[in-house]
């Protein structure tokens, strides 16, 4: 056992959180996302949401600062601005400080997924919850 460590990250998503290099991406998917079909390394955990995996996660690796370091999938045509999203952006900026984030279209967010380090599966039952991460520089 560790001290200072969230108890919610299994020691397989800390040794990928300590393996990812500065620009490589994780990503978070809530429970309709396709992680499976889409990780190239996948990490299940299940029973948890988004917001405390994102604020677990965000409590030991930094976020880029050359690069939009933060992405949401786009809502579809006539679908609201979901409601999580402030929270992710409330997470963001007390882990990392002022935080920009873009938004994604479906199809590119899965491709973008393809190419990460890794994928977080979920069971976050809100709608558009899929968030990409990019590690930034850790300054010692």
């Amino acid at each position: 056992m560790l001290k200072g460590i969230p108890d919610i990250l299994s020691p397989e998503l800390l040794k990928i959180l300590d393996e990812m290099g500065h620009g490589d991406e994780i990503v978070i998917g809530d429970g309709n996302f396709p992680a499976a079909s889409n990780a190239q390394r996948l990490v299940r955990l299940d029973g948890h949401n988004v917001p405390e995996i994102l604020d677990a996660v965000l409590q030991l690796m930094p976020l880029d600062t050359y690069q939009v370091p933060v992405a949401l999938m786009a809502v579809g045509s006539g679908d609201p601005t979901p409601d999580i999203w402030a929270t992710y952006h409330e997470i963001c900026e007390k882990n990392n400080g002022p935080t920009e984030f873009e938004e994604v279209e479906r199809f590119a967010f899965y491709e973008r997924t393809r190419k990460a380090y890794a994928v977080i599966a979920t069971s976050e039952t809100a709608l558009y919850a899929n968030v990409i991460l990019k590690k930034g520089v850790v300054i010692r």
